[in-house]
């Protein structure tokens, strides 16, 4: 069972050496994704930067058999974790009970400036 790649250009290209996400059987593995547009601008603020990268996850998801449904894990990056109240009602828009594990982590900056970051794993069914 080999690692696949999963692109999509209803996404932000890769910044970098990586991939928006790697799926390997029936797991699919997120790069972060932080909001910018498809296009690559980032838009003002952590409430749209929430709403952009969890758009951006949700379409790499899509890309890859699976939607936002389907994550079993979101870690979530944010520069300023006063926002961590709004990100959660922002994120209860994208997915529903039961909710995914999580992890939240404040960290000192992100690429582009970025106020937020997402990445998840996610479970999609496996064909063999």
């Amino acid at each position: 069972m080999g690692k696949q790649v999963i692109s999509t250009a209803n996404a932000p290209a890769a910044i970098g050496p990586y991939s928006q996400a790697i799926k390997l059987g029936g797991l699919v593995f997120t790069s972060g994704q932080i909001g910018l547009t498809p296009a690559g601008e980032l838009v003002d603020g952590v409430t749209a930067q929430a709403h952009q990268a969890f758009q951006n996850l949700s379409a790499i998801l899509q890309e890859a058999g699976g939607s936002l449904s389907t994550v079993i894990k979101f870690t979530l990056f944010l520069t300023d974790l006063n926002d961590f109240a709004r990100v959660n009602e922002i994120m209860k828009e994208y997915v529903s009970e039961p909710y995914p594990a999580r992890s939240t982590v404040g960290v000192a900056s992100l690429p582009k400036g970025a106020l937020f970051e997402v990445e998840a794993i996610a479970q999609i069914a496996h064909k063999d």
